[in-house]
């Protein structure tokens, strides 16, 4: 076995690659990670460069990969480590750069040590052996499946971390009445008064799936998208040319929902799609419509979700607001090795604590879902 390190994934070969990667997965296939380098979005002068790990047999067959990118900032991960870099820089640390197994600007759990997971486990260890020569402070696995989390779990000097997130489930609902129907009284009452304020407003919605926009409606979808980050005072992560090159590379896994008032589109979600799973990406409008955020991120894709036979809706990172709509609470996981061994003892000290409040903050959150109670009182 031979391990190389690729710093341009569009030099693999995509069949290869996509044969270890997960095919319910949409974010780790060749087309998703070869569209981010190709347009921009990670490479030279982003903080995100790459740096995969391929592991060949002596013919050369690619046999196990890990994702991976060497990182001089913590933007764009979802698991937020820049206190412990903040503490770092306080006590003369250098924190950065650090090397980062992930998917850029996506929260989403799934497979991280592509193909045989043992040979994968072997690279880890290699590598958490020459992180200090590389000079290189630590070696994170963010957002990883139960494949991986039994194999990290226990593993020598590495550190688990919990987060929480907000998932919506499809119990074989026919439409969207019958998942209403499932909520508590009060609760449906506020779902449908806010879509009929988005109705009110004559906003209507168009489905369109990845070949069937054209370049000027890929335009309109990144104004939106940019404006979303532009409000905040904050760079969009993603260039426009990402969205050509996702259409053209993967564009059976797109959806988009445009919102029109009339004949003027004025608000936009991407999603992917990928196995029983749809997962909602990027937000944008064009002007303030009342309700019109929860409509076109949440109801709408939940209605998608039920007539497409999805089961399971991953609306993104964070959002406390979509408990009362339905989504429930998730444990996600990710892993931390952390070369200095006073700064491990305190992060490991820290993550015990954190693991206990995530772990009792979901079981809180869940007491919260608006449905309706085991004996179908409201």
């Amino acid at each position: 076995m031979q391990t190389k390190t690729a710093i341009s994934l569009p030099d693999i070969d995509p069949v290869d690659w996509d044969r270890l990667a997960a095919a319910e997965s949409p974010f780790l296939k060749h087309g998703f990670l070869c569209a981010l380098e190709l347009s921009g979005s990670v490479g030279p002068g982003t903080g995100w460069t790459p740096a995969h790990q391929l592991v060949f047999d002596a013919d050369g067959k690619l046999e196990a990969a890990l994702p991976a990118y060497l990182k001089t900032h913590s933007f764009g991960e979802y698991v937020f480590d820049h206190g412990w870099a903040d503490a770092c820089e306080r006590a003369g640390i250098a924190y950065y750069p650090k090397l980062l197994a992930g998917i850029p600007f996506s929260p989403v759990t799934g497979p991280r040590l592509l193909g045989d997971t043992q040979l994968v486990g072997q690279v880890l260890d290699s590598l958490t052996q020459a992180l200090d020569d590389q000079g290189l402070s630590s070696l994170h696995i963010n957002f990883t499946d139960p494949a991986a989390d039994a194999l990290m779990r226990g593993r020598e000097g590495w550190l688990e971390r919990l987060g929480c997130q907000f998932h919506w489930h499809n119990r074989q609902y026919r439409d969207f009445q019958d998942f209403l129907d499932s909520l508590s009284s009060r609760k449906r009452k506020q779902l449908r008064k806010e879509r009929e304020q988005v109705a009110g407003q004559g906003i209507e919605f168009e489905w369109r799936e990845g070949h069937q926009l054209s370049e000027s409606e890929w335009d309109f979808v990144y104004v939106c998208y940019a404006n979303t980050y532009r409000v905040r005072g904050r760079a969009p992560y993603l260039t426009r040319v990402f969205f050509s090159l996702l259409a053209e590379k993967m564009p059976e896994s797109i959806r988009v929902v445009i919102a029109r008032q009339g004949t003027q589109p004025v608000a936009m979600a991407f999603s992917l799609v990928g196995g029983n799973s749809f997962y909602g990406r990027y937000w944008g409008c064009l002007a303030e419509f009342d309700r019109l955020h929860f409509e076109t991120c949440f109801y709408q894709g939940m209605e998608y979700a039920i007539a497409s036979g999805l089961e399971r809706f991953d609306a993104g990172a964070q959002g406390e607001h979509k408990l009362i709509r339905g989504f429930e609470p998730v444990i996600t996981r990710s892993w931390h090795y952390l070369c200095h061994p006073g700064l491990r003892a305190a992060v490991a000290q820290f993550l015990e604590q954190e693991c206990e409040g995530i772990s009792r903050y979901a079981l809180e959150a869940r007491s919260l879902l608006p449905y309706r109670q085991a004996d179908g009182s409201a």
